[in-house]
């Protein structure tokens, strides 16, 4: 484990950087890189169902599957610990019910709302369109994604998500059903062998309205 964990807020969401070259000599351990994903997943679903799926890309021969198909994002597949592909599983439906179940089991849920609950969200998510389930499901990709950055950076890592890449091809790529399995992104993470550059964002007064 990682023993200076960041515990600062403001460090953690103001210091996060894109990084686009990493110490290669920096390696996460799988079991500091299961904490960060652990961390992750702790952010909302719709009705809970946690769609997203990783594929944790750091061996030297993942890397090489995935280097022709993120061409202009090579120094982070070279340098980085690791890329992690965020997939979802537009099958995600098929878990509802060890999902609650389990939340019966550890007394967060009484049985009778799951009874209630479990069949009502078959029913309405099992006749949307599959656009409509996709377009749910990348919603609830997009916060597991950024609390995955934040966590890493709380571990002492940097990150860069990347959206340019053959899309069509990774999932086959690592033996996946493509029909199932959906890209969203690629999120590089190791320790930073520079600072990155901070960036500017529109003033809220542009953006936001009070109603």
């Amino acid at each position: 484990m990682n023993k200076t964990k960041i515990n600062d807020y403001q460090e953690i969401i103001t210091g996060r950087r894109s990084i686009r070259h990493y110490d290669p000599n920096v390696k996460i351990s799988k079991e500091e890189m299961t904490e960060i994903l652990k961390e992750a997943t702790l952010a909302p679903s719709s009705v809970n169902l946690q769609p997203w799926r990783f594929v944790v890309i750091d061996s030297e021969e993942g890397k090489e599957t995935l280097k022709p198909l993120a061409k202009f994002n090579q120094s982070q597949v070279e340098t980085s610990s690791a890329v992690i592909a965020v997939f979802v599983d537009m099958n995600s439906l098929d878990y509802t019910d060890d999902i609650y179940n389990e939340a019966v089991e550890k007394g967060y849920m009484p049985a009778e709302v799951r009874d209630r609950q479990v069949p009502a969200i078959k029913e309405m998510l099992g006749a949307v369109p599959e656009e409509t389930m996709r377009e749910m499901n990348l919603i609830d990709a997009g916060l597991v994604s950024m609390q995955l950055m934040l966590s890493a950076r709380a571990f002492g890592y940097d990150t860069n998500p990347i959206g340019g890449y053959e899309k069509d091809k990774i999932a086959e790529a690592y033996g996946m059903d493509k029909d199932r399995y959906y890209p969203v992104m690629l999120i590089s993470i190791g320790k930073a062998a520079d600072k990155g550059y901070p960036s500017v964002r529109l003033p809220i007064e542009e953006i936001a309205t009070w109603k």
